[in-house]
């Protein structure tokens, strides 16, 4: 296994692969209990139309997708809180027309487009050192987040609970809805829209199964994430495969023996 890290351009994959998986897995339980995933996937495609407005202006793309991602995560969150629309459907809308909106830019765009698409799609076997470095901010941003864990977890098994505990759920609401909407931004970068969302999904659903605990939740989630991250690059480098797709291969395998193991135990 240690031959197929042998490569620059494979520690680079690996560096960075692992620091954003850890990241976004650690975000993943909170996805998963409350039921945000449509939300994950939403802000991913917001992201790209901030990407393709910055691409259109000439201006760097992630400068220009962070603002834009973060003020749609917030008013998905308002209007979950103060709107008669029904959350899914904001979500949905919010899709659609950063879609719309991205590819429209792109059309219109007088500079060449071709690096906007790999922000649909990332690429972990080409990345340059700068981009591990994204990495590392990303982790680093992560952590220092993780304060907040603890009041996160509390609102996302019992929000009613928490508000009687004087807990801030609303303010935690947008706070967590921000934090997703910048890990998603800076992340796609490195592996994608397309991985970013399995990211925030998928080993938190893995973990769901096996763990009796929140903190054992978010530990197991992140501990997949990791695993299936250096699994999926070393089998996409022996097999020569695209390493996004394996990756996700790899975490759904984990997600299935995940869900027998917890249908035995009950």
């Amino acid at each position: 296994m240690m031959e197929a890290f042998s490569e620059a351009f494979m520690q680079r994959a690996l560096i960075a692969g692992l620091l954003v998986a850890a990241a976004t897995s650690f975000f993943s339980p909170f996805v998963v209990q409350r039921r945000m995933a449509f939300l994950g996937s939403g802000l991913a495609h917001a992201a790209f139309g901030g990407v393709a407005l910055g691409v259109f202006l000439g201006m760097s793309p992630l400068m220009v997708a962070l603002p834009f991602t973060v003020v749609s995560a917030l008013g998905i969150v308002a209007v979950q809180h103060r709107s008669l629309l029904d959350i899914d459907t904001a979500i949905g809308i919010l899709f659609a027309l950063a879609m719309a909106l991205g590819i429209i830019f792109l059309a219109l765009s007088p500079f060449y487009s071709r690096d906007a698409f790999t922000y649909l799609f990332g690429s972990l076997l080409a990345l340059r050192a700068s981009d591990v470095w994204l990495a590392a901010g990303v982790a680093g941003v992560t952590a220092l987040l993780t304060p907040w864990w603890s009041a996160w977890a509390y609102a996302s098994f019992d929000r009613e609970l928490a508000r009687a505990d004087r807990v801030p759920v609303e303010r935690h609401d947008y706070l967590l809805a921000a934090a997703l909407a910048f890990i998603i931004v800076a992340s796609i970068k490195v592996i994608g829209i397309i991985l970013v969302s399995a990211f925030l999904v998928l080993p938190g659903a893995a973990a769901r199964p096996l763990a009796r605990r929140f903190s054992t939740f978010t530990i197991l989630s992140v501990l997949i994430g990791v695993a299936t991250t250096a699994l999926g690059l070393y089998l996409s480098y022996r097999q020569n495969l695209p390493s996004g797709p394996v990756i996700i291969l790899c975490q759904c395998a984990v997600l299935a023996g995940a869900l027998l193991v917890g249908r035995y135990q009950r």
